[in-house]
């Protein structure tokens, strides 16, 4: 992964469908930098990935230790700690084209303090980086209400349980999804 670029904001309203009669293709790869416990499988990161795609992707997810998410937050949001999930966009348009990092230690403590499997939460994570990578956002009330119900479409269509109860509507950083 060669992220050059935080993810930028983008309307909400990419949530169009793909072209008629027509699957979005998927490019897909996957690194590990940490040997961390209880990580996903790449046939898992893909099939969380492919579940949110709208629109043809070429996607890497990077999975990371905590020294790597710290130092990839503080490069490019200015933070110094390591974030659960990350999203660097190169392209904008179909076929979108980005990054994932996502912080293995992080999603662990998340899920435990949150009281939920730690493969249901690398689920929502990998689904919340695909929205980003294809323009979604939440850094306003509307965008967030829209994110949040999409989300919660596909994370539930995966199987796991709803990724936000009643009291977090719309209050996604207070649980440490930024």
């Amino acid at each position: 992964m060669k992220p050059n670029s935080p993810a930028r904001s983008g309307s909400a309203t990419c949530g169009s469908s793909p072209r008629a009669g027509r699957s979005p293709k998927l490019r897909f790869t996957v690194q590990f930098g940490t040997a961390a416990r209880n990580l996903p499988s790449r046939t898992q990161l893909r099939k969380w990935a492919h579940a949110a795609l709208e629109h043809d992707a070429n996607v890497t997810v990077r999975i990371v230790g905590q020294a790597e998410g710290r130092a990839l937050n503080r490069s490019y949001r200015g933070k110094d700690y390591a974030t659960n999930v990350l999203t660097f966009v190169f392209r904008e348009a179909a076929p979108f084209e980005g990054d994932l990092a996502i912080c293995a230690p992080v999603v662990a403590r998340e899920a435990r303090v949150q009281g939920k499997s730690v493969t249901a939460h690398y689920a929502h994570l990998v689904v919340h980086g695909m929205l980003h990578l294809q323009g979604y956002d939440h850094e306003n009330g509307e965008d967030a209400v829209i994110m949040e119900r999409i989300e919660t479409e596909i994370v539930t269509g995966l199987g796991y349980p709803a990724p936000y109860g009643k009291q977090e509507s719309g209050k996604k950083k207070a649980k440490g999804i930024e």
